[in-house]
């Protein structure tokens, strides 16, 4: 699972690692603990605007809902199973990168999970990647404001994550830097749903 990021390098360097330009460099926010249940915006680009950075609220909020309250559960989707749960059937050819350069997992100590041990997962050297994600825009009945919300895709766990988040046994989909454009340009959503090999480490906090 994912519920909690960090994405706190400056605007220039996340430009350069995308090649993408942001659309509204106020709303960037560095932050070394980026809480998904807060529904923060944070950097993201979408497969209609591939050499835009804008920003969506986390926690995906499906066009047909009737309010907003979905939106605590669909903070991650299940890639097995995304094509036919009607919160997400929709945006399965939405698809956005969401770019951070870290995220949080806790391993369970004991067996109800009373005890647990933080760790953060990261690249080498802190780099930036892009979580592989779905979005959605949603108008407020009440409002009329278009909201614009995502949610992070997770698979099963590699070895590394299988061992610290060790009560599900999952992990979010990394992309590696070669699999981005793919995610963006709509190659099937099966050929993400595996176990993956990206070179994260696990520093311990």
């Amino acid at each position: 699972m994912c519920f909690q990021s960090k994405q706190n390098k400056l605007a220039l360097e996340v430009q350069s690692r995308f090649n993408a330009t942001i659309d509204n460099p106020v709303e960037l926010k560095p932050s070394a603990n980026i809480n998904g249940f807060e529904y923060p915006k944070t950097p993201v680009i979408i497969d209609e605007k591939p050499k835009v950075i804008t920003h969506y609220n986390w926690g995906l909020i499906p066009a047909w809902a009737q309010d907003d309250e979905i939106k605590k559960y669909t903070l991650n989707a299940k890639i097995e199973t995304v094509n036919g749960k009607p919160s997400f059937k929709n945006s399965v050819y939405k698809r956005c990168l969401v770019i951070a350069n870290g995220y949080y997992e806790w391993q369970w100590l004991d067996p109800k999970g009373k005890a647990k041990q933080k760790y953060e997962l990261c690249l080498p050297n802190e780099e930036l990647f892009a979580f592989a994600g779905l979005y959605s825009h949603w108008v407020d009945k009440e409002t009329g404001e278009i909201k614009n919300t995502y949610t992070i895709l997770t698979t099963a766990a590699n070895p590394l994550l299988a061992e610290i988040h060790n009560n599900k046994k999952r992990m979010p989909v990394v992309l590696k830097r070669e699999e981005e454009s793919k995610w963006l340009q709509h190659e099937p959503i099966e050929h993400f749903a595996f176990p993956y090999s990206a070179d994260l480490i696990a520093v311990k906090l």
